[in-house]
């Protein structure tokens, strides 16, 4: 995606895979931590962080995009149709449960 709408935003995410269980940690210096049971490879990690990002933020899956990262633990997720704080609201509301 060339352009980024108004209404969306990117999200740095760091992925532990092969976790025990698909799990939120919250932000570490502007970056989202997950822990996904996927291995890392044949892309199931980004399909478990995909997943798991959709669940959290209330979200279809087609609005997730792995727009860098697809074969790092460092990723950027874009996300359309929520904006930054929107989708910080909607995770840290998650963790608090």
């Amino acid at each position: 995606m060339a352009l980024k709408p108004a209404d969306s935003c990117r999200l740095k995410v760091r992925v532990q895979p092969k976790a025990s269980r698909n799990q939120v940690d919250g932000f570490e210096d502007g970056t989202l931590r997950l822990r996904v049971t996927a291995p890392p490879t044949e892309g199931q990690a980004n399909a478990g962080v995909i997943a798991l990002l959709a669940k959290t933020l209330g979200v279809s899956k087609s609005r997730l995009e792995i727009v860098r990262g697809h074969g790092s633990r460092d990723k950027v997720v874009l996300v359309e149709t929520l904006t930054a704080q929107e989708v910080r609201r909607r995770i840290e509301a998650r963790l608090r449960g």
